[in-house]
């Protein structure tokens, strides 16, 4: 079981920050277990960390999160790259720092979506790039609880039968 996984058939509750981690600017979306949605929040911009911690807190302290999510880039074909060892380290300092829950979620092509969407809008490219990640935030934690939520699908679905367990009235 993942750190910060509800035990099998318990489901998580309360609110959860996501972020999409970016060496100039971090997204924030915010979203409860409750509802499974998720909402774009803020962007934080700078690249010191001091700064960029302190912003933090002040979320954290705002919303008072049950845990955290952040984006975990990989290449198309799955694997690891330089950013993905940037998340990690972002992910364990946040972990370290408020002694909460931090998972991983799915986040290739977040933005590319994201962008998409402020497009389809009709926000016009200079507002888009300031809502840019916090959007791509919103989605990285909106695909956290669908996943979730198939997970929970799936574990509450009857499980197919083995053929050997079917009565079969050709036997008879």
């Amino acid at each position: 079981m993942k750190p910060g996984m509800p035990e099998s058939g318990s489901k998580p509750s309360g609110t959860v920050l996501a972020f999409d981690f970016g060496e100039k600017r971090i997204g924030v979306a915010v979203g409860e277990w409750q509802l499974l949605q998720a909402h774009p929040l803020t962007t934080l911009h700078g690249e010191a960390n001091a700064e960029r911690f302190t912003a933090i807190a002040a979320l954290i302290e705002e919303w008072q999160p049950a845990s955290l999510v952040v984006g975990r880039p990989l290449s198309l074909d799955g694997t690891a790259h330089a950013m993905t060892a940037r998340c990690t380290r972002f992910a364990n300092q946040l972990r370290g720092r408020f002694g909460l829950d931090v998972e991983y979620a799915e986040e290739r092509l977040s933005s590319v979506e994201a962008a998409e969407r402020l497009r389809d809008a009709g926000t016009a490219r200079r507002n888009a790039r300031q809502h840019l990640d916090a959007i791509a935030a919103q989605l990285i934690l909106q695909g956290h609880f669908a996943g979730f939520a198939e997970q929970g699908i799936d574990h509450l679905s009857p499980r197919p039968e083995h053929p050997d367990d079917r009565e079969d009235d050709t036997h008879h």
